[in-house]
């Protein structure tokens, strides 16, 4: 190089980065840790206010401390349940847009949500009807008689079909959509850390399906009626939920089993959910013999027949469902959805 040659600018070095932002900010973004702490404050700061609004507007009934909770009907079920899946829904995309990830990346996303919704909804109904027929088969379940007649019973279907399939929405997106994906994230990367495995992606999100499942049975400890062998199946649900999760990238499936489940189960045979009757069902049945048998005031998960029932379902999920997920087929990492889900928007 001479005098007549002109230098080559250098690259301006990248700034680097504060103390305080690398506290909050890790090299895929929002840590996960903070993340999950935003999420859950909002939720219940969101989920208050709008539950205050809907008593104020008397969208929603008082109800005394210490009263007791009356069967729920289907309008009250599907406001009860839509008003916090909508928050969940709107702090759900709060924290995409926080994040830069596209929504869908929390489990509402892909290309095939009617056709995974259709056939969960499929298997849902039909493993509810074999528990049911195995409790009737032993004299575990008595049918008393058929309460709805006419159009009753079709109008009272749609109602109750559109209820648990809120149901089903908030259960699975609010414990399985961001939280899972997030506290997924957070153990990943602690893996990672800690043993330096390829496998560190499916370490944490077995774990934290495993915490969160936990969660979700212990959250049916409020149910009236529920019982030890409810909760537990109920915690153990929530792990096969998962596991259709990690084959398929969505909770679609999860979410067309869930709400089938309880429609036929509250609806179609009238029988116990978690400890908790419906009105305007289908069926009217009660349970007789041992608890752990029949399932008593539980209702049918309550019975020790769901243990198999569900180890079927999970059977199901890995013959039949395919691996989609691109977690689940070659140990991707989850900071490549940031920008890899191109089908997660769809």
């Amino acid at each position: 190089m001479n005098e007549f040659t002109p230098e080559t600018p250098s690259a301006p070095e990248a700034p680097v980065p504060s103390a305080l932002h690398r506290i909050f900010i890790g090299q895929d973004g929002l840590r996960p840790g903070w993340g999950l702490l935003t999420f859950v404050i909002l939720f219940f700061l969101l989920v208050r206010a709008a539950g205050f609004l809907a008593h104020l507007i008397h969208l929603l009934p008082m109800r005394a401390p210490g009263a007791v909770r009356p069967d729920p009907a289907p309008l009250f079920t599907i406001i009860s349940e839509a008003i916090p899946f909508l928050v969940v829904a709107l702090v759900s995309w709060i924290m995409s847009r926080i994040e830069r990830r596209p929504v869908g990346v929390y489990g509402l996303g892909g290309q095939r949500k009617l056709p995974l919704f259709l056939v969960g909804a499929f298997w849902g109904a039909l493993f509810l009807s074999m528990l049911v027929l195995i409790l009737w088969k032993t004299g575990l379940l008595i049918v008393d008689m058929r309460l709805l007649f006419g159009s009753d019973v079709l109008r009272y279907a749609a109602v109750w079909l559109t209820g648990f399939l809120v149901v089903g929405l908030l259960e699975e997106y609010l414990t399985r959509g961001y939280l899972q994906y997030t506290l997924t994230r957070g153990l990943a990367a602690l893996y990672r850390f800690a043993f330096k495995t390829r496998h560190s992606t499916a370490l944490g999100f077995w774990s934290a399906a495993l915490i969160l499942s936990i969660l979700f049975g212990a959250g049916h400890g409020n149910n009236p009626g529920e019982s030890p062998i409810g909760l537990v199946a109920a915690g153990l649900a929530g792990l096969v939920f998962c596991l259709s999760l990690w084959r398929t990238g969505s909770l679609w499936w999860a979410i067309g089993f869930h709400a089938a489940w309880d429609w036929a189960q509250s609806f179609l045979y009238g029988v116990a959910d978690s400890g908790t009757m419906v009105k305007f069902h289908l069926l009217a049945t009660h349970p007789v013999g041992k608890p752990i048998l029949s399932g008593g005031a539980t209702g049918p998960e309550g019975s020790i027949f769901i243990l198999p029932i569900l180890f079927l379902v999970s059977l199901v999920i890995i013959y039949t469902l395919p691996h989609t997920n691109p977690l689940a087929n070659d140990g991707g990492d989850l900071i490549n959805l940031k920008t890899s889900s191109l089908d997660a928007e769809a």
